[in-house]
């Protein structure tokens, strides 16, 4: 009883005293998130895109409720990744940008979780519930030097809202596979091969990978072959935005 009076309180203080502001542009945000109507509108739906893989589909036919297949891209037809299934709701353009590079770089956390509740909503939606999400770890070093994991804040209100428990253990990074900025997706698969650990067989059937972006799908890739090698059988990718 005392948690729940606790929890109101702070609503109250939050919706009244500490409103949302739009993290874009300043203005009241809506439906409890720092986001405002008109800046939400300006994000690039990444519609038709990849039931696979993610990719948007140029000339694809808008995604409707009858259609009897799902819709998957060339390489996707010719190479079946480890993934089963992507749910990226936005295209990576300057307003995702923006969110991702200043959560990352200036640990500015309020983006995690805008970026968090945003995914959420088009989960909601759209996705099976797994059994646990799984955030993208990073190499240890590269955790010491940022302070943080972009991946886990972001996961922490996806996993709040939907209920779903939040493994933060069970995989760990080999080795700092260093930035891919400026690598190929041929360079990408060669530098995430045998990237991750996962410690011991795992309890969960489905899982969800939850990471920020995803450019080629290297990352996911290599993640989702390491939790399938210990028991998964299926492996979904959550991210914000497909590149």
């Amino acid at each position: 009883m005392f948690k729940i009076k606790v929890n109101n309180w702070l609503n109250i203080i939050q919706e009244n005293w500490l409103p949302p502001r739009c993290l874009l542009c300043g203005k009241p945000g809506f439906a409890g998130l720092d986001l405002c109507p008109a800046c939400l509108d300006d994000f690039s739906k990444n519609q038709p895109a990849c039931y696979r893989c993610g990719m948007f589909l140029e000339g694809g036919e808008p995604l409707k409720a009858c259609m009897p297949t799902p819709q998957l891209c060339g390489h996707c037809l010719t190479h079946t990744p480890s993934f089963d299934q992507t749910h990226a709701p936005y295209r990576y353009d300057d307003y995702l940008r923006f969110l991702v590079t200043h959560l990352k770089y200036h640990q500015r956390y309020p983006h995690a979780r805008l970026l968090g509740q945003l995914l959420t909503l088009h989960l909601q939606e759209t996705a099976d519930m797994p059994d646990c999400i799984v955030p993208v770890p990073l190499h240890t070093g590269r955790y010491r030097a940022r302070g943080f994991n972009q991946s886990i804040e972001i996961a922490r209100p996806i996993a709040k809202a939907l209920s779903i428990p939040l493994d933060l253990s069970s995989c760990v990074r080999n080795r700092d596979t260093g930035h891919q900025t400026e690598l190929t997706a041929k360079q990408r698969r060669h530098n995430m091969k045998n990237a991750f650990t996962v410690a011991s067989p795992l309890p969960y059937a489905h899982v969800a990978i939850v990471d920020d972006v995803m450019t080629t799908g290297a990352t996911v890739e290599a993640l989702a072959n390491a939790l399938k090698r210990q028991g998964a059988s299926r492996v979904d990718a959550w991210v914000c935005a497909r590149a």
